[in-house]
């Protein structure tokens, strides 16, 4: 067993957070920005503090060390999403450039945050390029795959491309369908999420075949999300070890799919902090080290 910030699967040692009361701030905050922003609703600040200390406790097993992010007046109710404004390797975080203009000064914020706690920075993102932390997930520690839409455009990975540079045998390239267009929340995520090393929860719907068909080939089990489950972030669970997930409530068939596949499901609710904002739990982490068998 070896650590690495190059997965998406096995026990978090290293997370980094931000807690809604730092990223929401005040009812007015709130008020000004949850439109512009497409939530659903206006998150209410205490439902939503009261949400996430719940789902800290299921992240939170002893051993995990949590680094938070500290309010930012730069930073909107979006920055609660920590996965989007970076990416990690083992060298260190990428910084992103958001695809959504509103979200543009969350990777210059966690920049701050990741040189006070010394984690080390790999490069960035620039302009014109443009990538987000949720169209970029590992299959293994020498495999990527990106995801190209509307928040993450050719010129972004081919300088992410360049900045893994050895690091990786394969980058996959999957192309995104275009659903509700440029400002729906649609990332690579949002169809697909790794579990363990063998099995990914997927939305089949709106999967590239070439993709769908590479996870079968590399003998990954696939544990279909129904239509009905797929508005509600069915697709969305974030892996915390060995056939251990975490997913947001109201997933019952995707969550008796994977009881089925062997997985031990956790659950959190989650209104004001993930179906408000339209993001789950992948959306709020950024795991920044994984104990993982590199092997597998």
């Amino acid at each position: 067993m070896s650590e690495t910030a190059q997965s998406e699967t096995g026990a978090i040692t290293r997370l980094l957070l931000k807690h809604p009361r730092d990223a929401f701030r005040d009812p007015a905050n709130v008020g000004r920005q949850w439109r512009e922003l497409n939530f659903t609703a206006p998150p209410e600040i205490s439902a939503a503090i009261a949400e996430y200390d719940r789902f800290i406790s299921c992240l939170s097993d002893g051993g995990v060390r949590i680094h938070f992010l500290p309010e930012s007046p730069e930073t909107t109710l979006d920055s609660i999403y920590v996965r989007d404004a970076s990416i990690v390797t083992d060298r260190g975080a990428i910084l992103c450039r958001m695809g959504k203009p509103a979200r543009s000064a969350e990777p210059a914020a966690q920049q701050a945050a990741f040189q006070a706690i010394s984690y080390p920075i790999a490069g960035a993102i620039t302009a014109p390029g443009q990538l987000e932390g949720g169209d970029v997930l590992w299959l293994d520690p020498r495999t990527i795959v990106v995801g190209r839409g509307y928040r993450t455009n050719e010129a972004g990975i081919a300088q992410l491309r360049g900045l893994l540079d050895d690091d990786v045998d394969q980058f996959i390239v999957v192309p995104l369908p275009h659903r509700r267009g440029n400002r729906d929340v649609f990332h690579l995520m949002s169809i697909v999420s790794p579990v363990d090393h063998d099995l990914a929860v997927v939305y089949s719907p709106l999967m590239p075949v070439p993709f769908r068909e590479l996870l079968l080939e590399r003998g990954m089990s696939l544990v279909e999300v129904p239509d009905e489950e797929f508005a509600t972030m069915g697709a969305n669970v974030l892996a915390l070890g060995r056939r251990r997930a975490l997913m947001l409530s109201g997933n019952p068939v995707t969550r008796r799919r994977l009881g089925a596949a062997g997985v031990e499901v956790i659950e959190y609710d989650g209104e004001n902090i993930s179906t408000k904002g339209g993001g789950g739990p992948t959306c709020l982490t950024r795991p920044l080290l994984r104990t993982t068998n590199l092997r597998q």
